[in-house]
């Protein structure tokens, strides 16, 4: 029977705890009268209306209160708060509805009785379900035995959950404060750090839950790291306020992020360069469907523009942003208008009817082809995307008086070996060489780069979680390729934070901390799954990591500068390069030659442009 309830469906489960609500509401009814009127009750004339009126009050307090997207075996102290705070709400209602009717026969009191009754009915159905649930649970097998790491509140409701599911044997917390190693907690023992590998051999561990919501994100990675060796699969938990309030189970605790594993705490942001060029003005970003472009749009929603432009030639992409813009608008009351536009940056008629209907004030401009073998192997497409579709958008924003443009570049752009990385150079000189250009037109063109950011679309990282889920192999291109990593929301606060600091030309590189060796990564992302890399000294081991060779313009490491002594901003992880650019004149002439290469399909032709163009560009390293 524990099997087949939990096997029906959410909404049947949802519709019956409704039902049973709203015959415990007329019981509750039932008793006021009876202990008001101090004789059993039987509704007379008027009393029928308050039989009628309590359940039509109560549901929907409760569904507003999300009383029935808890599950009652998971549910504790947060989640009979918030019952406490709907019945409360509801007798107000009742109560104020009573006192405004004035139907004969039914006693004012009868306000406060009934849904002191109700609360009592309902907290008492909840706590016998969710003890006969444990009850049940106590009968099946775990799935796997776990420590917790970490004995503070975050973990002792974690193993609250985690007796009641019954999926997991819990074994003991760990924990460093030297105040709670050796007690226990709720009958669990508490280990220091030291004893892990000990506990994990001799107890026969399978998992360990970080529940440690409040540590930084460096001390998260000094632990995972100290875990790293051991036979164990590294998880962590959801929001804990979901976990408390029963909106989540312990089938939702998380393989580990990997801002755990690369991720760095980040710098507070200086709030009055975010709003500088923000806050009430009309702001522009192109591809607004993207990893970097809809991050940014969320950063900028939250500063309040008047009018926020999502530009994109990806429909799908740019649905998906503005559905969820438009959600965070009323969760936050933001009142920002959105407008979401479908269009190409390689069209320059449209980006003039954009910019001339809608007059931006600052444009951020991350639209591009960012996939180096793709665009290797399409490099027309490149050139018109990612060079013509910069200074098309560009040119488009200073024609209608945009005060600021800001371009998102890569450190694939310095030195670059591969079609990709030499377009987005071309780009960047692009706009180095408007901001040179004398005009009356007054907008300040700047351009940020910086290396891969975490779980973007074509980033290795969600390439290896695929793999593993399939038993291998993780594929590495080079044994010694490394790479910079950043977190996406860090990237996008950066770039607007950089933006609002351009005074014109400027190259922005975001400090990236150090380079990562991705065969390193591959080896961690293994070793955490609690499984053991392939190889000649371990021949029984889970997953073996391939080398598979360079791809067409693929380099083995990627740098921020071209040149070098970049100079310090207010901002202690936003440095300016000083580099050098072409003249506009001489410029235009390598751009039409580029163009018209472009549109022939010449590829010599348009390698010899950027050449020539672009410093440091030639063959991929094999």
């Amino acid at each position: 029977m524990h099997a087949t309830i939990l096997a029906w469906h959410r909404t049947a489960k949802g519709l019956i705890v409704m039902a049973l609500d709203v015959v415990l509401s007329l019981v509750a009814t039932w008793l006021a009268f009876t202990l008001r009127l101090d004789t059993l009750h039987w509704p007379l004339g008027a009393q029928w209306w308050v039989y009628a009126l309590a359940p039509a009050l109560a549901l929907p307090v409760f569904i507003r209160f999300g009383l029935y997207r808890a599950i009652f075996r998971y549910t504790g102290q947060a989640a009979l708060a918030a019952t406490t705070q709907a019945v409360g709400v509801y007798g107000v209602l009742l109560f104020a509805a009573l006192l405004l009717v004035g139907w004969p026969g039914v006693p004012r009191s009868l306000g406060v009785l009934q849904p002191l009754l109700f609360l009592m009915l309902v907290g008492a159905s909840r706590a016998a379900a969710r003890f006969w649930l444990a009850a049940q649970a106590q009968q099946l097998q775990p799935s796997g035995r776990l420590l917790i790491y970490g004995a503070g509140t975050a973990g002792v409701q974690t193993a609250a959950a985690m007796g009641i599911s019954g999926q997991f044997k819990l074994l003991g917390f760990i924990d460093d404060a030297a105040n709670k190693v050796g007690r226990s907690v709720n009958g669990v023992r508490v280990y220091a750090q030291t004893e892990v590998a000990a506990l994990v051999d001799e107890l026969a561990v399978t998992d360990i839950l970080l529940a440690l919501p409040s540590a930084t994100r460096g001390r998260r990675r000094a632990i995972i790291e100290a875990l790293r060796p051991l036979p164990v699969h590294i998880r962590t938990l959801p929001a804990m306020a979901d976990l408390a309030s029963g909106r989540v189970t312990v089938q939702d605790f998380k393989d580990l992020d990997i801002e755990d594993l690369l991720g760095r705490d980040p710098v507070p942001p200086n709030t009055e360069l975010l709003a500088r060029n923000l806050a009430g003005k009309v702001v522009l970003v192109s591809g607004a469907g993207g990893s970097i472009g809809s991050e940014l749009c969320r950063q900028i929603l939250a500063e309040k523009p008047r009018l926020l432009l999502l530009l994109d030639h990806n429909e799908f992409g740019l649905y998906s942003i503005h559905q969820e813009l438009q959600a965070l608008c009323v969760v936050g009351n933001l009142g920002v208008e959105l407008q979401p536009l479908l269009g190409s940056v390689a069209h320059v008629q449209r980006l003039q009817d954009i910019c001339g209907a809608y007059r931006p004030n600052v444009v951020y401009h991350a639209a591009a082809y960012k996939h180096v073998p793709l665009v290797e192997s399409n490099p027309a497409e490149g050139v018109f995307n990612n060079v013509f579709g910069t200074l098309n958008m560009a040119l488009a924003a200073r024609a209608f008086g945009a005060s600021h443009f800001v371009l998102v570049s890569t450190d694939k752009a310095v030195r670059p070996t591969n079609v990709m990385g030499a377009t987005k150079r071309m780009a960047e000189l692009v706009l180095q060489s408007l901001a040179n250009q004398p005009s009356e037109a007054q907008t300040t063109f700047c351009m940020v780069r910086f290396g891969n950011v975490l779980g973007s679309s074509g980033s290795v990282v969600p390439l290896f979680r695929q793999q593993l889920a399939h038993g291998g192999p993780l594929t590495v291109t080079h044994a010694d390729v490394t790479r910079y990593f950043m977190t996406i929301p860090e990237a996008a606060q950066l770039v607007l934070q950089a933006g609002a600091m351009a005074t014109g030309g400027d190259v922005f590189v975001l400090d990236m901390g150090e380079p990562v060796k991705i065969l390193d990564l591959a080896q961690r992302m293994v070793e955490l799954s609690g499984l053991r890399v392939r190889n000649a000294a371990q021949p029984d081991g889970d997953i073996e990591i391939v080398v598979t060779g360079l791809r067409p313009g693929e380099k083995l490491y990627e740098e921020l500068l071209i040149g070098d002594n970049p100079t310090p901003t207010a901002h202690p992880r936003i440095m300016k390069a000083h580099e050098d650019c072409l003249s506009w004149e001489q410029l235009t002439a390598q751009l039409s030659t580029l163009k018209q290469a472009a549109a022939d399909g010449d590829v010599d032709a348009m390698k010899a442009v950027l050449t020539v163009c672009v410093q440091g560009y030639g063959p991929a390293v094999k």
